[in-house]
């Protein structure tokens, strides 16, 4: 097996299918990549957003090495999206200061987990913080009573990952197994992704190393080409 086989397959073996990050209006770049960059350290593969109004192309070019291997999902309103997760088993956890807002460290992030921040000016929305099914904070002694929303955001799923690693949820395949040949392939053979999504044909098949081995792809592909 070749070391960048490897690398991914191990790299797909820890995959959290049901942890994830809902950005809701977060707006500045650097924001947008810090915190794609945290959930693909911490094994996250799919995120969620709702970009402000006319912010979607100026997002869409954030962090290109890490979207690479993160799905940011985008939807046109909070409550649609909010909706989508809560329709997979999440419980929505708001970072957000309130009366019933809790600790985050007290919180069981082994459980279907949406951890969802607001913007960076005005943080979780009055809507957003109805619609989250807890609030949770993090515990600040100095003057300043907010952190930026990517470094909030890392110590928030750096804990989700340190009690994951303690229930062993790393240590066994958590994707689908058609997600993960999907994404196996889509990350070794890029160019050839990118010819098959062009000609809308099948994905070929790949053996143990990670190498082409479909007869009939071939075939298929030298009838295009030819």
């Amino acid at each position: 097996m070749s070391s960048r086989n490897q690398k991914i397959v191990e790299l797909l073996k820890r995959r959290q299918k049901d942890l994830t990050v809902f950005m809701d209006e977060v707006h500045k770049p650097h924001n947008l990549a810090a915190i794609v960059r945290t959930c693909d350290a911490v094994g996250i593969g799919d995120v969620h957003a709702v970009y402000p109004e006319g912010m979607v192309k100026a997002c869409h070019g954030t962090s290109m090495g890490s979207n690479r291997w993160v799905t940011t999902h985008t939807h046109p309103d909070l409550e649609s999206g909010i909706k989508v997760l809560k329709s997979q088993g999440m419980k929505v956890l708001a970072a957000h200061f309130s009366e019933r807002a809790v600790d985050f460290r007290s919180i069981d992030y082994t459980q279907p987990t949406a951890i969802l921040v607001g913007s960076e000016k005005y943080g979780v929305s009055e809507k957003a913080a109805e619609l989250a099914d807890e609030h949770i904070l993090i515990p600040m002694l100095g003057m300043v009573q907010s952190l930026n929303v990517s470094v909030a955001s890392a110590l928030i799923l750096y804990e989700a990952q340190r009690q994951r690693e303690l229930a062993n949820l790393y240590q066994s395949q958590q994707i689908d197994q058609e997600v993960f040949d999907r994404l196996r392939f889509e990350w070794l053979h890029p160019q050839v992704k990118a010819f098959c999504n062009k000609h809308q044909i099948r994905y070929p098949m790949l053996d143990e190393n990670g190498d082409i081995q479909d007869e009939q792809w071939h075939q298929l592909r030298q009838s295009i080409v030819s």
